[in-house]
């Protein structure tokens, strides 16, 4: 393997000889994120739920193989990485999306099915698949900052985003070797968010772009180019890295 400091001492593409996993590959962050590890070189193996999509975004990218199963299996998780043919070096998980509802209005099944898939998926994946990765390898998950601050149906997901960093932070010590860390996007234009907001997008992206530090709205492009940063400075792990354009910075 081409490691990050021998690819930068040659002047090499930072990921060359490299494979990656995206969990969650075939769509807006994930299928960007495999875009831009295959610019820097590395193999990619694409996973998402829907086989149509993923077989689309496997033959764009040209992934080395694709994998379609729901993450929420658990079982089928491990299969997957059991099954694997080469040593990996890393691995970025996308897969799943917000749960918003107000106290009154909560659904306790989904909301387990949601901390299943934030807080117990992460545990599952690390240890699935830190047998199968390089040392200086890296696993990646996408949290977010929109709950951060306090607000009427943000009690489960602002959970959640307060204790995956805490959680991410003790597994890079728990597999060390292997890196671990989590990045943390503001609103990104990607599908997930036209599914969240609807008949409102246009009108969020022009809030975004009159009130962002950057004058603009964040892209998936963005995030992609932050995780194969991560992925190739293997001095980095236990760390939250935000990506929202100073989102936090503005009242509202």
């Amino acid at each position: 393997m081409t490691t990050h400091d021998d690819a930068a001492a040659q002047g090499a593409p930072a990921l060359l000889d490299q494979t990656v996993v995206v969990i969650g590959g075939s769509a807006g962050i994930g299928l960007e994120t495999a875009r831009a590890a295959r610019a820097a070189g590395a193999d990619v193996v694409l996973t998402a739920r829907t086989p149509d999509r993923l077989e689309r975004a496997g033959r764009e990218v040209g992934a080395v193989s694709t994998a379609a199963f729901d993450v929420a299996d658990f079982d089928r998780v491990a299969g997957f990485f059991a099954e694997l043919p080469q040593p990996i070096d890393h691995v970025m998980v996308t897969a799943g999306r917000p749960y918003y509802a107000p106290l009154a209005d909560l659904d306790f099944e989904q909301a387990r099915q949601n901390l299943d898939g934030h807080l117990l998926l992460p545990i599952h994946i690390a240890r699935e698949a830190a047998g199968k990765m390089r040392p200086g390898g890296s696993l990646l998950f996408v949290s977010g900052t929109g709950a951060r601050r306090a607000g009427v149906g943000l009690s489960l997901i602002g959970a959640v985003t307060a204790a995956l960093p805490a959680l991410v932070a003790n597994l890079a010590i728990e597999i060390a070797p292997i890196r671990a860390n989590v990045i943390a996007p503001g609103f990104v234009d990607t599908p997930l968010s036209a599914s969240l907001l609807g008949d409102q997008l246009d009108e969020r992206r022009d809030e975004l772009r009159a009130t962002l530090p950057i004058a603009r709205v964040v892209g998936p492009a963005d995030v992609a180019r932050l995780a194969v940063h991560l992925m190739a400075n293997t001095a980095l792990t236990g760390a939250t890295y935000d990506i929202d354009g100073g989102q936090q910075l503005v009242a509202g």
